[in-house]
């Protein structure tokens, strides 16, 4: 296979991870018992006796990032960086999954109502999430400063937006309150974020030659 096919290949996963990982969770969301989407973060489905289908989720949505993160760092001469924070977020995700959250807030069905325990996969789970998510906030940046100097104006204020939404929406659940607002709202900007990430790697497949 000739190097720009690889590329293409590579990018190809930055547009199918994103509807694998919303797909799955919404599924999920769906049809779990005592799962409440105006609740419940999708972490919390890693939990149950279904639990291993969102830890699969996960790990599976991680490593396709990270493999669309190889192909964004080898269509991206010059701009090593977007490559990089974008591997990192992939590499969150598969931590996320193997160091699961904590069960809270009724979920799964039988849990006491409120915050629950912290264990320390809980913690690990928070902290994965964080990095990642800051990363993945810091490549929008990087690559709205490519397309600006690429003069894609349209493409790198859509990259600007896409990290600061996802941004508002991750501040809001970090600050633990559990108010639909808040839960709706960082969906919301999961969905922005995965849009963000396909949009791009379209983009890039599109501006590589198939040989």
């Amino acid at each position: 296979m000739l190097p720009n096919q690889v590329t293409r290949s590579l990018l190809g996963y930055g547009v199918i991870a994103g509807p694998f990982y919303v797909t799955v969770s919404v599924a999920q969301a769906l049809t779990r018992e005592g799962f409440d989407l105006t609740r419940h973060a999708w972490s919390l489905l890693s939990n149950g006796d279904l639990g291993w289908i969102q830890i699969s989720n996960f790990v599976l949505s991680g490593l396709m990032v990270v493999a669309a993160a190889v192909g964004l760092h080898r269509a991206l001469p010059g701009t090593p960086w977007v490559g990089r924070l974008v591997g990192v977020y992939g590499a969150s995700l598969v931590a996320a999954g193997a160091l699961r959250a904590d069960p809270g807030l009724g979920f799964p069905a039988g849990t006491p109502d409120g915050p629950g325990t912290v264990s320390w996969h809980g913690v690990g789970h928070f902290a994965a999430g964080g990095v990642g998510f800051l990363c993945v906030i810091v490549a929008c940046v990087v690559m709205g400063r490519r397309f600006a100097r690429d003069g894609r104006r349209g493409l790198a204020v859509y990259s600007w937006v896409s990290g600061g939404l996802f941004l508002a929406g991750f501040v809001g659940i970090a600050s633990g309150n559990s108010a639909p607002g808040f839960t709706l709202g960082f969906v919301a900007a999961v969905l922005v974020i995965w849009a963000w990430l396909g949009t791009v790697s379209v983009h890039l497949y599109r501006a590589t030659p198939a040989c």
